[in-house]
């Protein structure tokens, strides 16, 4: 893992993402993220939420294909 260190207005680039150090309040950090549209951007819980929808939906289809003869 890489761990770098960065003020409020300082930013990493990851591949043709851009994030930004907006604010930071006590142990809370606000980040901007600059990406291009075709690029998905979420919070890990969502990411994991969306990725368990489409296991779900894929098994359902699965099984939808073995109850027909």
């Amino acid at each position: 893992m890489l761990v770098l260190s960065r003020r409020v207005g300082e930013s990493i680039i990851v591949g043709d993402c851009e994030v930004t150090v907006v604010e930071i309040i006590g142990c809370r950090v606000r980040l901007g993220i600059t990406a291009p549209s075709d690029i998905s951007v979420h919070r890990r819980e969502v990411h994991e939420a969306i990725l368990l929808g489409k296991l779900a939906e894929a098994h359902e289809k699965l099984d939808a294909a073995e109850v027909q003869p």
